[in-house]
């Protein structure tokens, strides 16, 4: 055991490093990601040392059953596709004008419109896009109107990531510890409105006092063009992300796999997509940019997580802290140290490990399992090191040339995250 916790600890040391410091390669003009570089390096030691055999390995990625990891990747991948393609059409920009353009020179009522217009899109997308989106838009805005951004950035990565949990496709976070074990879209929804009202609720509350004095300053009327240049296309996108989502709701009903239904959504949007650009001599930019904008990394990354989880599981590690997190209040002691662990190990993987800690003999204990998926969420905002997102929104606030601190983001973090955690796990304690 000793060696395959040690091995796994350098491992989470190592990527958290190398996420942190947005440590990247550029051949060709391309810049990418290498934090995924660590964890496949711990999976292949671990697989070549013999403390996980390879047969093995592949069995428990390729088993089939509802914690199959390329069965959730492939969910994951189409919902975030059609995502980025409603982004690359223009969507989400248009709808971040029209609520710049109706504000007019009010910073309270902007902050108010921001953050409903994030929570919304986040709730029917994908944090993640919703996030990458708004960021350099609210930095240009800001800029121009000659007033602070920080209270609309920060307003809007924990909206983000507080009504992200609100669906099941709002965070692969969601996806991989309430697919992964089994959860259809309905009965999911069942259980997490609640808590997401409490957590939003809460979340926006504390924004607002935080932020109270700087909302209060006069701001120069925005001269955004308010123009959706392709309306075709964008109708088009949102027509498929709208039947998938309603194919997810039913898809217990109609005993169908709800990535199965993702990746036919996806699959239809761009067959479609593609002669309706060309027909109309737009070309097929749209798609090739799409396509080029995916979160590849996120695959090595996932399934060498998803092989340390493992080996930990085959030394006894995982059942170790499956005892503790089990071992009486599971909601509570999953909810906390799942909010901790995000941020120790970022919440993906962290999510790939406790998919597995919240089982026991084979049963999972649903309050637990939800429980971390509030501490998926919310952990996000605790760190920057909470989420992927998290580490990305940091660079791209560094290259607006906007001063936010590592510092600065736990302070604001914890005043924000840790009641948001709690008033969540007071909303899933009651429905449980």
């Amino acid at each position: 055991m000793t060696a395959v916790v040690c091995i796994s600890v350098l491992t989470v040391l190592s990527t958290m490093g190398l996420a942190l410091f947005e440590h990247r390669l550029h051949p060709k003009h391309l810049s990418v990601r290498i934090y995924w570089t660590a964890p496949l390096l711990g999976a292949l030691l671990l697989l070549i040392g013999g403390w996980l055999p390879i047969g093995e390995a592949l069995s428990g990625l390729l088993a089939d059953s509802a914690v199959n990891p390329i069965q959730i990747l492939v969910l994951f991948f189409s919902m975030t596709l059609m995502s980025i393609f409603l982004d690359e059409a223009g969507f989400f920009r248009y709808l971040a004008s029209a609520v710049l353009r109706f504000a007019g020179s009010d910073q309270k009522k902007l902050f108010v419109l921001l953050y409903l217009a994030v929570s919304v899109l986040t709730i029917f997308t994908s944090n993640d896009i919703v996030i990458l989106t708004f960021t350099p838009f609210i930095c240009f805005f800001a800029k121009n109107a000659e007033i602070d951004p920080v209270p609309y950035l920060f307003g809007e990565f924990v909206a983000a990531n507080t009504w992200s949990m609100l669906f099941i496709i709002g965070n692969p976070t969601n996806i991989y510890l309430a697919a992964g074990n089994g959860i259809d879209f309905a009965s999911y929804l069942r259980v997490m409105a609640l808590p997401t009202v409490f957590g939003g609720v809460t979340s926006f509350v504390i924004l607002r006092l935080l932020f109270y004095r700087k909302l209060r300053e006069p701001m120069r009327p925005t001269s955004q063009e308010l123009r959706l240049s392709d309306k075709s296309t964008v109708g088009l996108a949102v027509a498929a992300l709208g039947i998938c989502i309603v194919f997810l709701i039913l898809s217990s009903y109609l005993d169908l796999e709800m990535w199965m239904i993702a990746a036919d959504a996806c699959l239809v949007l761009f067959l479609v997509a593609i002669p309706e650009l060309l027909i109309r001599r737009r070309g097929i930019g749209l798609v090739t940019q799409s396509f080029h904008r995916a979160p590849y990394d996120v695959v090595p990354f996932v399934l060498s997580m998803f092989i340390l989880v493992m080996a930990l599981g085959r030394v006894g590690a995982t059942a170790a802290l499956g005892e503790f997190v089990l071992g009486g209040a599971s909601l509570w002691r999953s909810g906390i140290s799942s909010f901790f662990a995000a941020n120790l190990l970022n919440n993906i993987p962290m999510s790939v490990l406790y998919s597995t800690v919240v089982s026991v003999q084979g049963s999972v204990s649903l309050p637990a399992l939800y429980a971390a998926v509030i501490g998926s969420n919310v952990g996000a905002f605790f760190t920057p090191m909470g989420a992927l997102a998290g580490i990305v929104w940091v660079a791209l606030l560094r290259q607006h040339k906007i001063n936010f601190s590592f510092a600065r983001f736990v302070i604001f973090g914890a005043i924000i995250s840790i009641p948001t955690l709690l008033m969540s796990l007071l909303g899933l304690a009651i429905v449980m």
